[in-house]
């Protein structure tokens, strides 16, 4: 299945924290699985857990992008964070630099 795309519109969701990494985009809990579908329950599960997160907040409900800080995906090199980014619904993340690694799992997987 060809995932990429050319164009994408909607709602910016705001997460402008540096070094986001991919503990934090998908924990290791969620590892066990080779499924790329489900993931996105997963996703952001810490910053999800705080109250008033971006992610659960009515007025971004649904929103293809999201716009991130510093550094974004460094950490493990785990292929399960573009994964569960893609199934939370994200098309696009927008930040002033991304780990390498992250960089290319996420190119990768559309």
């Amino acid at each position: 299945m060809n995932r990429s795309f050319l164009i994408e519109s909607g709602h910016a969701a705001l997460l402008a924290v540096p070094n986001i990494d991919t503990d934090i985009i998908i924990p290791a809990a969620w590892l066990k699985t080779i499924s790329r579908d489900g993931l996105g329950k997963g996703a952001f599960e810490s910053v999800r857990a705080q109250p008033g997160n971006i992610f659960d907040d009515p007025a971004y409900a649904g929103s293809p992008i999201l716009i991130a800080g510093d550094n974004f995906g460094c950490g493990s090199s785990r292929e399960h964070a573009a994964w569960a980014i893609n199934d939370l619904g994200i098309r696009a993340v927008i930040a002033p630099s991304f780990s390498d690694i992250f960089s290319g799992n996420a190119f990768k997987n559309g």
